[in-house]
């Protein structure tokens, strides 16, 4: 990754796309149950959203990001809900580095794996990620990537339309890669007026992600077509969420 910040001017405003908590919540509630999870590390824990929720599981909880941006706005979530969750700026390539105890549970969330563009990449930070897993521990994954999406080309995604604030997110498709550009226009009174934010993505569908995660020794890899844990499918799922084993 750059040491150019590529969130720094996105981190303010990256919150305003619209979340299902409930869903979420039950989603990361049947998964751990299952799997006995206590400790969680958020591997790319951007704002701080899920690292909230995640600790109001009862979990033990920690957050890393390479963004410093991403974790200025997360100091400062975390201090408005009175938490005190620790954070560590870490390349989730190389989490060994900073974490020396393993976890039930590893969240790399919000398409953030793709980012490190190729498959090269993905297969050493998969096998950081397994390396700080207890021996039964798991990986949770997720993109909004799907199968439909790359095969039907779909550019324009509109994300948020309020009074204030319009948001839509225009892909761009190339032969292994895809970009995403994120327009945010603030039309309310004394608005700033309009952002583009542009973020770069190595093409992973779910066999790339089947593949890779075996390559690097995960097990037990099941795929699902949302947070709600429905069926994953090619043809018709617009989202992907995977949980490995270690």
């Amino acid at each position: 990754m750059s040491n150019t910040d590529p969130f720094e001017r996105f981190a303010a405003i990256s919150d305003l796309d619209p979340r299902n908590e409930s869903l979420r919540k039950h989603f990361f509630q049947e998964v751990f149950r299952k799997h006995g999870v206590k400790a969680v590390l958020d591997c790319a824990c951007g704002t701080g959203s899920d690292l909230i929720l995640v600790h109001g599981l009862g979990m033990q909880v920690r957050g890393s990001d390479i963004s410093d941006a991403m974790l200025q706005q997360a100091r400062e979530k975390l201090g408005r809900n009175n938490l005190k969750i620790p954070l560590v700026k870490a390349d989730f390539s190389e989490l060994p580095r900073y974490f020396d105890r393993p976890f039930d549970a590893v969240l790399c969330l919000t398409t953030s794996l793709p980012q490190v563009l190729t498959e090269d990449n993905v297969r050493r930070a998969l096998g950081s990620m397994r390396e700080v897993l207890a021996p039964k521990g798991i990986l949770v994954l997720n993109q909004g990537m799907s199968d439909r999406q790359w095969h039907d080309r779909v550019r324009f995604h509109p994300v948020v339309s309020t009074a204030d604030h319009t948001r839509i997110i225009v892909v761009d498709y190339y032969e292994s890669e895809w970009e995403a550009h994120v327009l945010d226009v603030f039309h309310g009174e004394g608005s700033p007026g309009f952002y583009v934010n542009s973020f770069r993505y190595l093409k992973m569908l779910e066999d790339d992600y089947v593949r890779l995660l075996d390559e690097v020794h995960f097990r037990d890899v099941h795929v699902y077509g949302g947070f709600d844990m429905r069926p994953y499918n090619k043809k018709e799922t617009s989202s992907l969420v995977i949980v490995a084993g270690r």
